[in-house]
């Protein structure tokens, strides 16, 4: 017997004053509504309702079992509601996974503006540019650079794109001439950032990788203050570059050459109902990042 269902059964006999009515009300036939009535009787071992074919009345038990009913039936919608309302809040505590150099260069700011919006939601931050197993460290959401994703178990949201800049110091250039071509650039010192899924510049290994001395850096920011320091030529993504181009401490080499760009994923693993501390974020970058990443195209 399903309690909960029965009782508001019999709570809809007592209240329309009938069978009839409250099984065409709960949508059960007068049989069907009847025999729930007895079986509830019979689980209790008390008589709740007299019945004659002309009239129902509440026995002294049925009375008392009526007004308990009520209370806790009413009681129960409470809770159900609270929780209802309590599942659509955006609180708790939201921990999140991203790259160092994007969160300190263009998350932070948004990141501020979201708890300002939030403000019951507390945030755990780790910031790690090596890609690491969302779901095994707990977190309920990564951000991830990359030119695509592989096939995993967990949901992706494609955010904005990222694009990636070839560039050098001036001084650099002047001391050690500036490529015209591709071809050029084995003569040169290259510097790598190191975590990226195609570690090199992909005409590189074709054209140039011969003659080119490398470093590999596995950090965006450290590598572009070795580029700024005129230790070579790399590729920066393009919210590294430009603001450093526009301070003229960078310049734009070979600016016709486009490095396969990057993609922002919001990544979040698979749940049947998606929190809403999750879907509140992701649903927030996806209004506010592509305009700032707009900024540096």
């Amino acid at each position: 017997m399903d309690t909960f269902s029965t009782m508001r059964a019999f709570r809809r006999i007592v209240e329309l004053g009938g069978l009839a009515r409250a099984a065409e009300d709960l949508g059960l036939s007068s049989a069907g509504l009847s025999k729930q009535l007895r079986t509830l009787e019979a689980h209790l071992d008390t008589v709740l309702l007299q019945r004659t074919t002309r009239s129902m009345s509440l026995t002294e038990s049925g009375r008392a079992y009526y007004a308990d009913c009520c209370r806790i039936l009413d009681e129960l919608d409470v809770l159900e509601q609270s929780m209802r309302q309590q599942s659509q809040r955006v609180t708790g505590r939201l921990r999140l996974n991203a790259p160092l150099s994007f969160t300190l260069s263009i998350l932070s700011p948004l990141l501020a503006e979201f708890l300002r919006d939030y403000p019951d939601l507390q945030l755990d931050l780790v910031m790690e540019d090596r890609l690491i197993d969302a779901v095994a460290h707990g977190f309920d959401l990564s951000i991830r650079l990359r030119s695509s994703l592989d096939d995993s178990t967990l949901i992706a949201r494609r955010l904005a794109t990222v694009k990636q800049v070839l560039c050098a110091a001036p001084s650099y250039l002047e001391q050690n001439g500036e490529p015209a071509t591709l071809d050029d650039l084995r003569r040169h010192k290259i510097l790598i950032y190191s975590l990226a899924q195609i570690q090199d510049i992909v005409p590189m290994q074709e054209n140039a990788a011969a003659g080119s001395e490398r470093s590999r850096i596995n950090n965006s920011l450290l590598l572009r203050d070795m580029l700024v320091a005129g230790l070579g030529i790399g590729a920066l993504p393009s919210f590294l570059a430009d603001p450093a181009i526009a301070r003229g401490e960078l310049r734009r080499v070979l600016p016709a050459f486009m490095d396969e760009p990057r993609h922002v994923y919001a990544v979040y693993p698979t749940t049947r109902h998606l929190q809403p501390k999750v879907k509140a974020f992701v649903e927030f970058l996806g209004r506010r990042l592509p305009s700032v990443m707009n900024d540096y195209s």
